[in-house]
């Protein structure tokens, strides 16, 4: 068999005729799969000839003994949707991704192994790539070119000058994926220098950079690094994601499409990262490092050309316009209409979303069941839990001291913790410790919240705890969040929960309880919760927290809609049991996407899970809400 694309060093050949790659990125996995052919649609009328994605493997399996390729996992089903809408397709299966998705799409269960050492060739790690890479290979391998389908392009790992140079470890996956049947055109994707292509290259891959400014300086340099070849911008980074407590980003389209005209008048090939960039819908969206976590915000828009409800931007008409110049393409108008879209989706119109009943979710049985007990503060991983809370529970002693006429009680220190804990003293919501992404802007070493240990202080609240002095046995109860896991550099592999332990005065506390909570799989066991709870009084204290929020809307249709939570705190949202997300008030998103597939016609019930204050009003808007941080 013969690749479809055959590289030569004036360019592409598609099936023996020159052919420039527009490719725009989209992945499967940010996206409702009943919106996969609308928004494979947008990408065809902005003149892409071929759509990209990642695969994400913690999508499809997402614990050890689980693989699924069905329902948003269906990757197979969305090629074939592709190749309906006469795309071609590039799939770039990792088995490391990046992405700004949780651990760069690696699933956290295989970190159970603290001795595993991602992306290189030790064993353990290839043993399990290669058990992965047999389910997944052949559901690409039937869908190239060369046997009928559109995959015309696999990328062998992703941008892996900017973590390694294990050549040996990019040969042994390129074997592995001419071995499992790819038969089209493997390629590589590295940062635009020398010092990233040394390290990502490998013999047999075509060579791609990643880029989204200074064109003609990058082109210089690719011709010559990678000389006697066509050359592709594999990223161009028209826009840019946002993290949490951090600035929105925007980019305007006249900047970005002059940097597309370079490429294309060059006779450089490019894929859009991203044309369009989805949600990390649950808790699914990773974190950067840089000092301290920076956690990425549930909304993947990117400031992409088409939004995250598919909206076709400002950006989108520019790069629409450029590409004209080297593709025949319909008027605008007439383009829409023969692909049966609109240039902006219906959404259900403003309003408020009444909130119905609130309760305390420690007063609830999740809260208080017994569990399994552990010597030290088992990890997230240890678990199997792969997303969402940790619960931790014990007895323990605190003992009053006297000191220049006040009470004190020795606090709390939690060892390594990753990444955020509230911490309850028999009863008494005594703070949260550990990240704190408001500080973003605050230099590294006036940030408190880059201390290790996290201390959690106690003498605060003497008077409660210790009202007579002396001491006494309390029951301390500490939720762990993971915010998510590091998805790019040196931190990859991040494990959670409290990795060192939990420090009282003189020794380690041992023998914890430990409750895992799946919060993407927990929506209806937590609207059962509210239903059976007494709703909390109106004027509550911070002592009920976290609150079970319960609010409904009403939609005449399934429509998309957005999901004001400005007046919430941090937790995540429910819309009929689908975890559409996290929220946090710090900014800079403070609305969440709700895709029409989501909503039904009549009454809608929302869930919040707050952790850090009771949400006081709820409501629709039409348009994503994003404030500035700190403002």
């Amino acid at each position: 068999m013969t690749a479809l694309l055959r590289p030569t060093p004036d360019g592409f050949l598609r099936a023996g005729d020159p052919h420039l790659v527009i490719s725009g990125a989209l992945h499967y996995f940010r996206v409702h799969p009943q919106q996969w052919r609308d928004r494979l649609r947008r990408l065809v009328a902005m003149g892409c000839n071929t759509v990209e994605t990642y695969v994400a493997w913690n999508v499809h399996q997402p614990a050890q003994d689980v693989t699924t390729f069905e329902g948003i996992a269906d990757l197979g089903r969305f090629l074939d949707i592709a190749a309906e809408e006469g795309l071609d397709a590039i799939v770039r299966p990792g088995p490391y991704i990046c992405a700004e998705w949780e651990n760069g799409g690696f699933p956290g269960w295989i970190l159970a192994d603290r001795n595993l050492r991602l992306r290189n060739r030790n064993a353990p790690y290839l043993q399990l790539v290669d058990a992965w890479f047999d389910q997944l290979i052949p559901v690409i391998a039937e869908r190239q070119a060369a046997r009928g389908g559109n995959v015309v392009m696999v990328q062998v790992e992703n941008e892996y000058g900017s973590f390694g140079d294990d050549k040996a470890y990019l040969a042994h996956l390129r074997d592995g994926l001419l071995a499992r049947g790819i038969e089209e055109l493997l390629v590589t994707s590295d940062g635009p220098a020398r010092m990233w292509l040394t390290g990502g290259t490998v013999e047999g891959a075509l060579g791609t950079v990643n880029f989204g400014s200074r064109t003609l300086e990058v082109l210089a340099m690719a011709e010559r690094e990678l000389p006697a070849q066509p050359q592709m911008c594999m990223e161009f980074w028209n826009g840019w994601f946002d993290h949490w407590g951090e600035q929105h980003h925007e980019r305007t389209g006249g900047d970005a499409a002059g940097e597309l005209s370079d490429m294309l008048n060059s006779g450089m090939s490019v894929n859009f990262y991203m044309a369009h960039g989805g949600t990390n819908f649950g808790m699914q969206a990773g974190a950067n490092h840089d000092g301290t976590l920076q956690p990425t915000t549930t909304s993947y828009d990117y400031d992409a050309p088409i939004a995250e409800n598919g909206a076709l931007t400002e950006k989108f008409r520019a790069f629409r316009e450029v590409i004209a110049a080297h593709r025949d393409l319909p008027a605008y108008e007439e383009h829409l209409a023969q692909l049966g879209i609109a240039d902006h989706p219906a959404t259900l119109p403003a309003g408020e979303v009444a909130i119905e009943k609130v309760a305390s979710l420690r007063a609830t049985e999740r809260f208080t069941r017994p569990a399994e007990v552990h010597p030290t503060p088992p990890a997230f991983e240890d678990l199997g839990l792969e997303r969402g809370l940790l619960r931790l529970s014990r007895e323990i002693e605190i003992a009053a001291a006297e000191r220049e006429g006040r009470t004190e009680i020795s606090p709390l220190k939690l060892y390594d913790l990753h990444d955020r804990a509230w911490v309850y003293v028999d009863g008494v919501y005594v703070g949260a410790t550990g990240l704190d992404p408001a500080q973003a802007d605050v230099p590294h070493a006036e940030r408190t919240d880059a201390t290790d240990p996290a201390t959690v202080e106690l003498t605060p609240f003497a008077d409660r705890l210790l009202p007579d002095g002396g001491h006494r046995t309390v029951r301390v109860e500490i939720l762990v969040e993971n915010l998510g896991r590091v998805n790019f550099g040196p931190r990859l592999g991040e494990r959670k929960g409290i990795l060192g332990g939990v420090w009282q005065t003189i020794r380690y506390l041992n023998d914890w309880e430990a409750d895992a909570w799946p919060l993407e799989e927990m929506g209806q066991e937590l609207a059962a919760l509210l239903e059976g709870a007494p709703a909390l009084a109106a004027d509550s204290d911070s002592d009920a927290l976290p609150v079970l929020v319960g609010a409904s809307f009403e939609a005449e249709a399934p429509t998309d809609t957005f999901l004001d939570v400005s007046a919430a705190g941090h937790g995540v949202a429910y819309v009929n049991g689908f975890c559409v997300g996290r929220y946090w008030n710090i900014g800079p998103q403070q609305s969440l996407y709700v895709p029409a597939p989501l909503v039904r016609a009549g009454r809608n019930e929302v869930l919040l899970l707050d952790l850090e204050k009771r949400p006081t009003a709820l409501a629709l808007v039409t348009e994503h809400v994003f404030v500035t941080p700190g403002v």
